[in-house]
């Protein structure tokens, strides 16, 4: 068979794979929009909910969402980012070290329900936060830690070994090396990891049933210590809990979700592409 007429079935079998990957996301987006855009007006959007959510607005669970995804960020990134450094920069490549980079992978798969009951006994409980933001924050910030680590860690290994030895043989230390070469040519690799950690806890349900979520709370909290509503359980509450919710409502809060999660995906890589620019290799 010719070279080139294996090359044409390869590629096209490789579309078909992509359109069928493709068409599923695209049908499901087109639905939303059509079902959810009637609903989407300023009062949907900065609106107190009445009725036991059959009317009103969404906006305290928007601003709840906001809020988590927020102590998320505050909780998982530094934390992840110093982990993986250490793990890529300074650890000894032992038996130890692999066994954590193990446990940091299969943690990655834990099922979020996993993760809730933790947040549950530890933080609700144990740690006496009750059901709050602060609880929901520090359980959603550890379901984020293994994904935030994974991709800084693969990010800090993909830049050239030669980078570091140029900056320890102009005598600095590993620190200033670190600092200074590895970590801003590593830095858009970092962001795709943290966005993507984020936007899993953007739409995470399980974990924030038991540590933060409020079923019906029409005013904003006042506190980290206070209960939220967050459009994630939100979605679950109309669809499962609230009668005679109109079809709108429920596609319209999805799509509000959907639309900050994109709109947190646009922002990080229009920050990638900038930052890959400045780039000199």
């Amino acid at each position: 068979m010719d070279v080139k007429l294996k090359e044409r079935i390869a590629f096209s079998i490789l579309l078909i794979a992509t359109i069928i990957i493709i068409m599923p996301v695209v049908f499901i987006m087109i639905l939303v929009l059509l079902r959810g855009l009637p609903a989407v007006s300023p009062e949907f959007v900065f609106g107190m909910p009445r009725e036991g959510m059959r009317a009103g607005g969404i906006f305290p669970a928007i601003v709840g969402t906001v809020y988590l995804v927020l102590g998320t960020a505050v909780f998982s990134i530094p934390f992840g980012i110093m982990a993986a450094i250490y793990l890529n920069e300074y650890a000894a490549k032992n038996w130890l070290t692999r066994v954590i980079e193990l446990a940091i992978i299969n943690l990655a798969g834990v099922p979020s329900i996993v993760y809730g009951l933790f947040g549950l006994g530890l933080f609700v409980a144990f740690l006496n936060m009750g059901v709050s933001i602060l609880a929901g924050s520090l359980t959603l910030a550890i379901m984020t830690l293994p994904v935030i680590i994974t991709a800084t860690k693969e990010a800090l290994g993909a830049v050239p070994r030669s980078f570091r030895e140029v900056s320890f043989s102009l005598g600095a230390s590993r620190w200033q090396t670190v600092r200074h070469v590895v970590l801003p040519n590593a830095i858009p690799g970092i962001i795709t990891g943290a966005i993507l950690g984020l936007s899993r806890a953007a739409g995470e349900t399980a974990p924030i049933l038991f540590t933060v979520a409020a079923f019906y709370l029409p005013r904003l909290p006042r506190s980290v210590y206070d209960q939220a509503m967050a459009l994630p359980y939100h979605i679950y509450v109309l669809s499962t809990q609230v009668p005679n919710v109109s079809v709108k409502i429920q596609y319209g809060t999805v799509l509000v979700l959907v639309s900050l999660v994109f709109i947190m995906n646009i922002l990080a890589s229009w920050l990638r592409a900038r930052l890959r620019k400045r780039k000199t290799w």
